[in-house]
């Protein structure tokens, strides 16, 4: 009788507080939908739409809001909020906005922002110091499913996402010709590396803002990036970081000739999934500006394998990196314009940006070497470099204003440059560009994440990660350190912009319902994930979706249906294609202009929604400095019994919540196997089963559970915790 007991006592703890709960949950309050951790700054944006694709249902907060506790509804922090620029609509969002400061508040557990007056909630999120690290894990991963020419086998992809090696097939990657001579004799092995993007292809030049955002994300952070990412390397004793960016390291080989030039560019193909792509691939000639970007990425990257004691590997890369550096001194203006010839983006870049890659490689190879003569072309080359010429930092130039930063460290540099250097990018972050420091200083963006107009152009995603690195540089370097927390906080804006405190309450993350993110990205342009796929074009609609951890490019208030709409594409299908409803993202407010879709020409989707690997780049060396190596544990307890056993903490959060027809239970990670059971509220017990956990995680099926309030027990070896859970 004494369980029996228990569980009636378990339901009067419950039902004080379930008829608390919101009967809404909206997306005009607009939290990290992950969380944040215990002492950071947590500010959730209100909103009421005033113009854009949502003003038909104007919200209208109430004075007071509170956090209360998700899983008990119990209020746990009171204020009121504050409006935005005193009531003005942001013209970059069409939004009034108020901002509800809840910082002080700093216990560890699941929680939601609830409207007191309206009766609604926002979506659950998480505080603890852990709350990134499985999304910074989903975001690397990425990168695995972005490999070419590599088996993703169903243990590390999953199986909906499983695939046999791409590209290897007749005149692909391990028989790739040259674009315009096919003969047998320029057949090369050019196997590995990553897709770019949307499509097949792979850029030497276009890894150059990927491998420096990876690189420097591992040097400046080293302890968060673990070995247990599930990657057919996992627990080799190398962090998962390293080892994916030797996927990229190892192509950059194989693209280096035995006399150090490198070539370009590979294109060819876009058939769904890609181990079913028959086209034949092509390469690009070696180029001036391939060679330079090889330089400097074999360099930095050897600095990193040598600190995990690869020195073997490290060894390799540093003489192939000089050796493309001495054949780009050798031949400093050969370049290869693919455009209309192969491949889809063009990979070739002027003059200016050549000079200013050989700079950047000459910092990473004299931190390498202690070559004299590299430290010697940095000092004669560096004041033409706009951070130095135009006193200006933004991100449209971040590898660069990296690479600048790094030499300021190096022993031996020369102090006259090191301070120029040094004092440019200070004085631009802190005071003289409006877009910086003064743009978090006066609340500039009422979604605390300021970009200026201009500045939202394809790729805005991308822009967004690296200006939250360039204020994360700033404490990197230890530049004004009285400002140092506000450098954080403006960081973190961008982090929390990328999570949904954005006006379309959007995770700009596909596929993370799974990891907390209750309204992520479901699609984006992709060859594989293609519009009209079955098993992947769309999350909840296909049988798969694709994969966790894609960014896409974002709001771009400059996208248009091809200039071949309304009437001259050739074909009733484009013509048809031509009317599709596309407002948004057409026609609206510049942080509108964004929408989940992946339609290919003439809708041409991917200048809004094609997933980069420098998108990711970018957010992953952002996002890794918010993340910590701590093993997080539950605070969550109470006072009742079950099997003589303490209720204590195992499940670290269940998602989505309400659910409908599955919901995720995400542990903390002490447990392989735990016993679930199911009741309703006159406790009757719906369901009894025995699941492995994966990855952390156990998905439990609905399907056959009517709506209405539940409580799930969960029962590990040593624990047994009971949640609240609906079905609606």
């Amino acid at each position: 009788m004494k369980n029996k007991y228990d569980f009636f006592a378990l339901i009067m703890f419950f039902s004080i507080f379930i008829s608390a709960s919101p009967t809404v949950t909206v997306q005009f309050i607009k939290t990290d939908q992950f969380g944040y951790k215990l002492t950071a700054q947590k500010i959730a944006v209100i909103s009421n739409p005033i113009t854009g694709y949502n003003n038909g249902t104007p919200f209208a907060p109430g004075a007071t809001y509170q956090v209360r506790d998700w899983i008990t509804d119990a209020v746990v922090f009171t204020s009121s909020i504050t409006p935005w620029n005193g009531g003005a609509t942001q013209t970059q969002s069409g939004d009034k906005a108020w901002w509800f400061d809840f910082s002080t508040y700093t216990v560890q557990g699941s929680y939601y922002i609830y409207d007191v007056a309206n009766n609604v909630g926002s979506y659950r999120f998480d505080i603890n110091d852990c709350v990134y690290n499985t999304v910074l894990a989903q975001a690397t991963r990425m990168f695995y499913y972005a490999r070419c020419g590599s088996a993703k086998t169903a243990a590390n992809a999953g199986t909906g996402w499983a695939d046999a090696a791409c590209h290897a097939g007749t005149q692909q990657d391990l028989d790739c010709r040259l674009y315009n001579n096919t003969v047998i004799g320029t057949s090369k092995n050019l196997k590995g590396g990553w897709h770019d993007a949307g499509d097949y292809n792979k850029y030497v030049n276009f890894t150059w803002s990927t491998l420096t955002d990876l690189l420097l994300a591992y040097e400046e952070n080293p302890t968060v990036w673990l070995d247990n990412y599930n990657l057919p390397e996992s627990n080799n004793g190398i962090p998962d970081l390293l080892d994916e960016v030797k996927q990229e390291t190892d192509w950059l080989l194989r693209m280096q000739q035995p006399n150090g030039s490198v070539l370009s560019v590979i294109g060819g193909g876009g058939v769904s999934p890609p181990s079913g792509d028959v086209a034949f691939r092509r390469y690009g000639p070696a180029n001036t500006s391939a060679a330079l970007t090889t330089a400097g990425m074999l360099a930095l990257a050897a600095i990193q394998f040598n600190s995990v004691g690869q020195t073997t590997y490290a060894a390799t890369l540093q003489t192939a990196a000089i050796n493309a550096y001495a054949w780009a001194v050798a031949n400093p203006a050969v370049t290869f314009s693919n455009s209309g010839l192969l491949a889809a983006g063009e990979q070739e870049i002027d003059t200016t940006e050549r000079t200013s890659r050989k700079v950047c490689a000459s910092v990473y190879l004299y931190a390498l070497t202690g070559t004299a003569s590299y430290k010697a072309f940095v000092d004669a080359r560096y004041s033409g470099q706009h951070l130095i010429s135009w006193s200006y930092a933004y991100p449209f130039e971040g590898p660069t204003q990296d690479a600048l930063l790094y030499y300021t460290k190096i022993p031996g540099a020369t102090p006259a440059v090191k301070a120029a250097i040094l004092n440019a990018y200070t004085n631009s972050m802190q005071s003289n560009n409006a877009d910086n420091l003064p743009a978090y200083n006066n609340n500039t963006d009422a979604y605390r994440a300021w970009l200026s107009n201009n500045n939202y152009t394809w790729n805005s995603n991308q822009t967004k990660s690296k200006q939250g690195n360039m204020f994360l540089s700033m404490n990197q370097y230890t530049l004004n350190a009285a400002n140092a927390a506000k450098y954080t906080n403006a960081a973190a804006g961008y982090v929390h912009y990328m999570h949904g405190v954005n006006p379309n309450s959007k995770t700009y993350l596909s596929n993370m319902g799974t990891y907390g993110a209750e309204n992520s990205v479901t699609q984006f342009y992709h060859s594989w994930f293609h519009d009209g796929s079955a098993l992947w074009d769309e999350v909840g609609v296909s049988t798969y979706g694709p994969p966790p951890g894609y960014i896409p490019g974002g709001p771009n208030p400059g996208y248009a249906l091809d200039v071949c709409c309304p009437g001259s594409c050739g074909n009733p299908t484009a013509t048809a294609a031509c009317a599709t409803n596309l407002t948004p993202p057409m026609g609206q407010p510049i942080q509108k202009s964004y929408k989940d879709f992946n339609n290919d020409w003439p809708v041409n989707s991917w200048t809004i929604t094609e997933a980069g690997i420098y998108t990711n780049a970018a957010y992953v060396r952002m996002l890794s400095k918010f993340c910590t190596n701590t093993i997080c544990t539950s605070t969550i307890t109470t006072s009742v019994k079950n099997n003589d056993k303490n209720i204590s903490g195992l499940i670290q959060t269940i998602y989505p919540q309400p659910a409908e027809d599955k919901m995720t239970i995400k542990f903390y990670n002490q447990e392989n196997n735990v016993d679930l059971f199911l009741y309703d509220v006159s406790g009757k017990q719906l369901l009894s089963k025995n699941e492995t956990i994966s990855n952390g995680l156990v998905e439990v099926d609905l399907s056959n559970v009517a709506r209405g309030i539940y409580f799930l027990k969960v029962v590990s070896k040593n624990k047994t915790e009971t949640r609240k859970v609906v079905k609606e």
